[in-house]
């Protein structure tokens, strides 16, 4: 299996006055799905707190831990329907970094099945910023379903705005996006999209004459 043991977390977000031992928060989500399972040293797992007494002392202090690990290799991304990523939501600046922020109506309507019901859903969370985001090294962008087909289109093929803060993934060099059928359903160009992962995969193996390459 792979070894995690020099590997360092750093979560996108967490509800404000959630600990982490809620069952909906993100620090209990990762120990019971993620790291229990591995061999990660829990010292090197950080979340943001969503119980911190000082927010902006925390929030700075979250930055500060990333610069000193020497940024974030790999940043694991979803989307909300409205396009944000991490608790981004719609507005947020595109040069945005960790920070408290209020969540929007469509958020808390769509994480209500996590809490039973939308009045028990936090109105607050810390949250990397978009320009945290963009200084990650590569971005995997990961969504299933219908439900992200009209917020997959806007992110990938609308313009870059910070009414759809996913939007901001098309200034980054490295972005790789993992999409079923259903959520890359909407994307015009989507036939030429697999046809760039189907030759992306031929260099990878090395298949240069099935590219064409060397057959003149």
């Amino acid at each position: 299996g792979l070894d995690f043991s020099r590997v360092t977390t750093f979560n996108l977000d967490e509800y404000v006055g959630l600990g982490p031992s809620h069952p909906q928060s993100y620090r209990h989500f990762m120990d019971e799905n993620l790291f229990r399972h591995i061999n990660v040293n829990p010292e090197r797992t950080f979340v943001p707190d969503g119980r911190a007494l000082d927010f902006d002392a925390f929030c700075e202090s979250y930055e500060q831990r990333i610069r000193d690990a020497g940024g974030i290799d790999l940043q694991v991304l979803g989307i909300g329907s409205d396009g944000h990523i991490a608790f981004n939501e719609p507005g947020s600046s595109l040069g945005s970094r960790t920070r408290l922020k209020t969540l929007a109506s469509e958020t808390i309507k769509d994480n209500a099945r996590f809490f039973g019901s939308e009045d028990r859903v936090p109105r607050l969370a810390v949250t990397m910023g978009i320009g945290t985001i963009l200084e990650s090294r590569r971005c995997l962008l990961i969504a299933f379903g219908e439900g992200k087909a009209s917020a997959v289109r806007a992110a990938i093929e609308g313009p870059v705005t910070a009414q759809v803060t996913a939007s901001a993934l098309q200034l980054h060099r490295d972005v790789v996006a993992v999409l079923d059928e259903a959520a890359a359903g909407w994307l015009a160009r989507r036939e030429y999209y697999s046809e760039v992962e189907r030759a992306q995969s031929l260099l990878e193996a090395g298949d240069l004459k099935a590219l064409g390459i060397g057959n003149q």
